[in-house]
């Protein structure tokens, strides 16, 4: 049966996460089934990652078996033409029998989009984090250099988290200033329950001047939830890369959004 792959792109606010939900509606189902249509069968995907309520994505890749054979072209205009203005297939193509949306990535890259400034925002009302209080990134810097590396992140994974081991590898973790907004760019092998947010909410600390940089390294050492900061809001997430072996030849799509697309 063939293999297909897929890149999709999506707004998270008005959805329960990826994943199918029985009380609401996640993303995944409505993909499914505006893929079904095309396919004229039933179709289950398997995702590089859940993301959570709220949370968004510009560069999600799920991959699905099908009978059907249909050219490149009709997953993505036909899947489209089915799927709500807050969903978009970018991408599909069919790949090796092998390949695993989930188990063959390399890694995951997120952004997270913080507006630091006093008031709101006309015209990024959604997709965002608002953040009022004054922002030191040089700060936040420093402190984001105690993330890198492979070790136990357990000081920054959620309490329902349910993955066997908080043994993670960050492989790059930046903060810039653009203007009004901050934005966190985040690079590793795979992240636990809540991890990106739990370290934004550290580093929203630092940045604040509530904590120094160096409280990092301590927090990380002790391993231990409870003594972290608060989890950053699900608005300014974004899923904006999965890195995979070269033979599957799956592309590598510029975000979208400026604020996504810069070099950072």
């Amino acid at each position: 049966m063939p293999r297909y792959a897929a890149i999709v792109e999506y707004h998270g606010k008005a959805y329960a996460g990826w994943q199918w939900q029985g009380h609401t509606v996640g993303v995944q189902q409505v993909v499914e089934e505006a893929l079904a249509k095309i396919a004229d069968e039933p179709v289950d995907t398997i995702c590089a990652g859940r993301t959570d309520a709220g949370v968004h994505a510009s560069h999600q890749v799920v991959h699905f078996d099908v009978a059907a054979n249909r050219p490149d072209r009709a997953w993505i205009l036909g899947g489209n033409i089915h799927l709500p203005a807050d969903i978009s297939v970018r991408w599909a193509g069919r790949v090796a029998d092998d390949f695993n949306a989930r188990f063959s990535a390399l890694g995951r890259r997120y952004r997270y989009l913080i507006r630091n400034r006093p008031g709101r925002s006309a015209l990024l009302a959604n997709g965002v984090t608002p953040f009022l209080y004054p922002l030191d990134v040089s700060l936040m810097q420093q402190a984001a250099r105690h993330f890198l590396g492979e070790q136990d992140f357990s000081s920054v994974r959620a309490a329902e988290c349910s993955s066997k081991t908080a043994w993670r590898n960050i492989h790059h973790l930046n903060v810039t200033r653009l203007g009004d907004y901050v934005v966190v760019d985040i690079a590793a092998n795979a992240f636990l329950h809540h991890m990106v947010r739990n370290i934004v909410g550290v580093l929203l600390m630092v940045g604040q001047g509530l904590r120094s940089p160096d409280w990092v390294a301590e927090l990380l050492r002790a391993r231990d939830r409870k003594l972290s900061a608060g989890t950053a809001p699900a608005d300014g997430l974004y899923l904006v890369g999965v890195r995979y072996p070269a033979r599957f030849q799956i592309p590598v799509l510029a975000p979208g959004p400026l604020w996504l697309n810069s070099e950072i």
